[in-house]
């Protein structure tokens, strides 16, 4: 039988002090942000308004799980110079901290000694991890829950040490 994974909003609301979410990719193929990175790769204009249709169900959960008193954190590790994608996401992280996200960049050759899982994810609480897979290509692979134990203390770990060394979104500078 396959696992039921839990959407975001489920997760999110059900977070009781922490969200963090480790990005490791250079690219993202998924659906949902091809016309706007299609967009902003024709003309440089990036959709940064929390109350579009792409942005506003994202920021009205966050806003909301923040007020409950849950940090909510993001790091993405980068290659450098970072790819078109990257430049993308850079471009709307306005959006995400306008939310209330807290966002990290690390450039890759930062982390070269850091034992990272094998994929994205986001970890709740220190103990549920949702595992984001994704195809070669970037497309959503759809997600896998675990509680491992030794897999969210791993993830733990690796997102803690990410941010420590990690350049805050306000500091991080694309070239």
């Amino acid at each position: 039988m396959p696992q039921s994974v839990p959407s975001f909003v489920e997760l999110l609301d059900g977070a009781q002090r922490t969200a963090v979410h480790l990005e490791m990719r250079d690219a993202y193929g998924v659906a949902g942000e091809a016309d706007d990175f299609t967009r902003w790769k024709n003309t440089g204009q990036r959709d940064t308004d929390p109350s579009s249709p792409y942005w506003a169900p994202w920021v009205e959960l966050v806003r909301r799980t923040v007020a409950r008193g849950v940090v909510v954190r993001r790091a993405r590790i980068v290659s450098e110079p970072v790819s078109d994608y990257i430049h993308f996401e850079h471009a709307g992280t306005i959006v995400n901290l306008g939310a209330g996200e807290l966002v990290r960049w690390l450039p890759r050759r930062r982390a070269s000694d850091i034992a990272l899982p094998g994929n994205d994810f986001w970890l709740i609480d220190d103990q549920l991890i949702r595992w984001n897979h994704f195809t070669g290509q970037g497309a959503s692979g759809g997600g896998e829950i675990s509680e491992d134990p030794a897999a969210a203390k791993l993830c733990a770990q690796a997102f803690q040490t990410v941010w420590d060394r990690a350049i805050p979104h306000a500091e991080y500078k694309i070239n």
